[in-house]
């Protein structure tokens, strides 16, 4: 399905980003796995077997890091088809009231959840344009909508990463460049694992279907946005959240 593709994941040591790396992969796409998880990397690496993928150590939050990222994957494996944006630090590890937050963690959570999807577009979207080709999904969160309890900013964040997608898929649709985003709900990775056991069951019992997204349910989503399949659809954001918000 993706064969002669180029794609960047982000974060994509762990969790939804290696699981998408590895189902791009698995449809032939040639993938950079980029991420500041050296361990992590190598383990992604592993899991994804013998597809062509490339490892990249960065810190997202880095702007030169950040473009020299981008300049190793074009020279390694060419312009860039397909990006996903889904490098991120959920609320439930910088969770609090919003009185009781500061500015270093707004800060924090603006950057690495929305200014990474910012920076990391631009390095992808001129070649693109020249193009006249490709493929941006980024990764919101469903709390964007729901506006959740003690994750303002976080919310914050992820709405901006709605509201980016909007605008940039308006701007470059006459381009044949379509962007979308996906906005998850409960998914069992290392972040709800940490979860308490008695914020565990009141996240079960906000979702209607009463079970826990798993990683790959994510990068499903994203390979129909990566695809042909989502030829004539931009703009948009897909809830992936077992019935936990509804448009």
């Amino acid at each position: 399905m993706l064969k002669r593709k180029t794609a960047v994941v982000t974060g994509a040591a762990h969790g939804i980003g290696r699981a998408t790396a590895r189902l791009l992969a698995a449809q032939g796409a040639r993938v950079a796995l980029l991420d500041r998880d050296k361990t992590g990397l190598a383990k992604a690496v592993v899991d994804i077997g013998d597809a062509q993928v490339l490892p990249i150590a960065a810190d997202l939050l880095d702007e030169s890091e950040v473009v020299g990222a981008f300049a190793e994957v074009k020279g390694q494996f060419g312009p860039v088809d397909i990006l996903v944006n889904n490098v991120g630090q959920g609320a439930r590890e910088k969770g609090s009231s919003f009185q009781a937050s500061s500015r270093e963690s707004w800060d924090f959570l603006i950057d690495i959840c929305l200014k990474t999807t910012i920076q990391c577009t631009h390095q992808v979207i001129a070649d693109m344009q020249a193009r006249k080709s490709g493929k941006i999904v980024n990764i919101s969160s469903d709390s964007a909508l729901i506006g959740a309890k003690a994750s303002a900013a976080y919310a914050a964040a992820k709405g901006g990463v709605i509201s980016f997608t909007r605008s940039l898929a308006r701007e470059v649709a006459a381009d044949r460049i379509n962007v979308n985003a996906i906005a998850p709900g409960y998914i069992r990775t290392r972040a709800l694992e940490l979860l308490p056991k008695e914020l565990s069951q009141k996240a079960l019992a906000e979702t209607p279907m009463n079970i826990f997204g798993e990683p790959d349910d994510i990068a499903n989503a994203v390979l129909f946005f990566a695809s042909d399949m989502s030829r004539y659809v931009t703009g948009q954001t897909l809830i992936v959240n077992g019935g936990r918000w509804m448009n």
